[in-house]
């Protein structure tokens, strides 16, 4: 049987593979028959030989074949010997770290021969949901109004999003509830600066002090995807505060119509002033593209963020 797990949102599909794998290796005590191979340098023959070799635990194999959809020659070998591997008694998982193309040969085949699982990103209330189902696993109590904030903040990505969580359940104990100021305290301030200093310095046509702020917080292991995110995030507040700036609407009413915090809306305005409305219409309309580029598996997010970040 060949299993099928793709998709832009790495996190659910590799929390996804980890449950196949547990759920193997809780009723195949060996441990000997699971494999996994990848990569464009792997040789058909070498995931061939592993599925042909007899067990002595006479236990089904897990093999895994992660990322293969860029190596052509295996794909040809593994499309012309498909019929004997899914004939075949042992489970083998496709694992795929980004959207599929409908009209790649591979693809278009396994569709038929498969079982397929897409792991597209969160959105909406689907994406609350599971941020409210995360902290329940610790206990941790939210209210709604909190969880939009920390989703209007973070965004689609879960890995931050499960760092962020962590973060905020070992800051409050069982008995008391997460806030929105608890968010403000340990979350925004670590980037939120660098953000805004990232959007001064592209207004100012300061380019290498931009791709340094946003290199410094990659080699922190910060996502690309959540740093495009937040980019994305503070250049729609801009745009907001510069079409009622430009409306004639006092700035002592952006907080009642913006329902934004009093922090975004001073730094907002300030840094909108350095654009004109066309400007960050047409920033907000690439940066729509490139996310869109992204979540298609179109570009990879850390080349997606350089080519803005230079583009601008």
């Amino acid at each position: 049987m060949i299993y099928l797990l793709y998709g832009p949102d790495t996190y659910r599909s590799k929390k996804k593979l980890e449950e196949i794998i547990g759920y193997y290796k809780k009723n195949h005590k060996s441990g000997l028959n699971l494999s996994s191979f990848g990569g464009e340098s792997l040789r058909y023959q070498d995931f061939w030989d592993d599925l042909s070799a007899v067990s002595m635990f006479k236990e089904k194999r897990l093999i895994i074949l992660n990322n293969i959809f860029s190596n052509k020659v295996f794909k040809e070998e593994f499309l012309k010997n498909e019929k004997k591997i899914i004939d075949s008694e042992d489970i083998i998982i496709v694992y795929e770290e980004k959207e599929l193309l409908e009209t790649d040969f591979l693809f278009k085949s396994l569709k038929k021969s498969s079982k397929l699982q897409k792991f597209d990103f969160l959105g909406g209330e689907k994406l609350k949901d599971w941020v409210l189902e995360e902290f329940n696993k610790y206990e941790t109590k939210i209210d709604l109004k909190t969880i939009q904030f920390l989703v209007n903040f973070i965004g689609n990505d879960l890995w931050q999003f499960s760092n962020e969580i962590k973060k905020l359940a070992a800051y409050k104990n069982k008995t008391k509830k997460i806030e929105e100021e608890d968010a403000v305290f340990l979350i925004k301030p670590k980037i939120e600066a660098d953000i805004f200093r990232t959007i001064d310095a592209l207004s100012s046509k300061n380019k290498k002090m931009a791709i340094f702020l946003i290199h410094n917080h990659l080699e922190k292991g910060d996502s690309p995807n959540y740093l495009l995110s937040m980019i994305k995030f503070q250049f729609q507040n801009l745009l907001i505060i510069k079409d009622l700036y430009e409306k004639g609407v006092p700035i002592y009413g952006f907080s009642k119509m913006t329902k934004l915090h009093p922090f975004i809306i001073r730094k907002s305005t300030e840094l909108s002033k350095k654009f004109t409305l066309q400007e960050l219409k047409k920033i907000y309309r690439r940066i729509f593209q490139i996310d869109l580029d992204i979540k298609t598996g179109k570009i990879e997010p850390r080349l997606a963020l350089d080519m803005f970040l230079t583009e601008v």
